[in-house]
C-alpha cells in the first residue's frame, strides 16, 4: 500500500527581474512613478466624468467604471512588489497568494465585463440610433453593471474554493 505525500504549500518564492542589488532601487523607482500616474491618471477620468454633466451618458459610466476597476486592479499586485523589491524579500504566504489571485480575478474579469458592456454600448448606439437612449436608459447600465459584478465575484470565490 502506497502512502501519500499529505505536505501543505506554506508560502512562495518571487523571481523578481534581477538579483543585482544595486539595480533594485531603480526598479522601485519606475515601478513606483508607473502605478502613481496609473493612479492619477484613472482617478482624472473618473474626476472629469463625474464633474461634468456633459458626460453623464451610458459610454461614459462604463469608461468609469472601468477607471475604477484599472485602479483597483493595480492596487492589488503593485504595492506588494514594491514592497517586495523595497525589503528585499522575495516570499508571499499561500494565504497571500491565493488573495492577490482572488483580487486579480475579480479585477481582470471585470475589465473583461465592462469593455463587453462598452461594445453592447457601441453595437445599440450604431444599429440602433433612434431607441437608443430607451434602451441604453441609466437603470439598465447600472443593472449591468451589478449583474457584472456579482457574477465575476461568484466566478473567482469558486475558482479559488477550488485551488484551497
Amino acid at each position: 500500500m502506497e502512502s501519500a505525500n499529505h505536505t501543505g504549500i506554506a508560502e512562495f518564492e518571487l523571481l523578481g527581474l534581477s538579483d543585482d542589488p544595486q539595480l533594485q532601487p531603480l526598479f522601485f523607482g519606475l515601478f513606483l512613478c508607473m502605478y502613481l500616474v496609473t493612479l492619477l491618471g484613472n482617478l482624472l477620468i473618473i474626476l472629469a466624468v463625474s464633474s461634468d454633466t456633459h458626460l453623464h451618458s451610458p459610454m461614459y459610466f462604463f469608461l468609469c467604471n472601468l477607471s475604477f476597476v484599472e485602479l483597483c486592479l493595480t492596487s492589488a499586485t503593485i504595492p506588494k512588489m514594491l514592497v517586495s523589491i523595497q525589503a528585499q524579500r522575495k516570499d508571499i504566504s499561500y494565504r497571500g497568494c491565493l488573495t492577490q489571485v482572488y483580487f486579480l480575478m475579480i479585477f481582470a474579469g471585470m475589465d473583461n465585463f465592462l469593455l463587453t458592456l462598452m461594445a453592447y454600448d457601441h453595437f445599440v448606439a450604431i444599429c440602433q440610433p433612434l431607441n437608443y437612449t430607451v434602451i441604453m436608459n441609466p437603470r439598465l447600465c447600472v443593472l449591468l453593471v451589478l449583474l457584472s459584478w456579482l457574477i465575476i465575484f461568484w466566478v473567482s470565490l469558486i475558482h479559488i474554493l477550488l485551488l484551497k
